[in-house]
């Protein structure tokens, strides 16, 4: 798990396949979240130049995977240390905080929870050519019925 490899599928052309797809087991398929979906993320702030606030829209990296994604809630500060809730629904988030978000893509991504595959599960949150969060999945809906 987690190595990039390249192979060929008879009846599959390379027009088919972009970057950031994901190849998996039939009986334990990728999951899929769609713009309708969302992921809860635990994140920290390493660089912003103001403050990350609800509907801010960056660039999320996650394994191969670019896609835009909104910060639709600010669910929690936390202490970096300890992990405690310093604050509920904070209004923004500076340089240094540790939060849990929920965060919804713009476009398809493939993405797991970090404690079922942590290969997936990691994501950077990028702005203005900077790396502005890391952080990890802790929980998805993935927007499909």
């Amino acid at each position: 798990p987690g190595d990039n490899i390249g192979f060929s599928i008879r009846g599959i052309s390379m027009d088919d396949v972009g970057r950031g797809d994901v190849m998996g087991h039939p009986d334990k398929a990728p999951t899929v979240i769609t713009p309708k979906g969302n992921w809860t993320g635990q994140i920290i702030v390493i660089w912003h130049p103001t403050a990350i606030a609800q509907g801010y829209t960056p660039v999320v990296h996650a394994h191969t995977a670019q896609v835009a994604a909104k910060f639709i809630e600010l669910n929690k500060k936390l202490d970096q240390k300890t992990g405690a809730v310093i604050e509920d629904n904070p209004k923004f988030l500076k340089k240094n905080e540790a939060a849990i978000v929920k965060l919804q893509p713009i476009k398809k991504l493939c993405i797991e929870k970090y404690e079922d595959f942590p290969e997936l599960g990691r994501f950077a949150v990028r702005d203005m050519s900077r790396t502005s969060c890391v952080g990890i999945v802790k929980d998805l809906v993935t927007g499909e019925e």
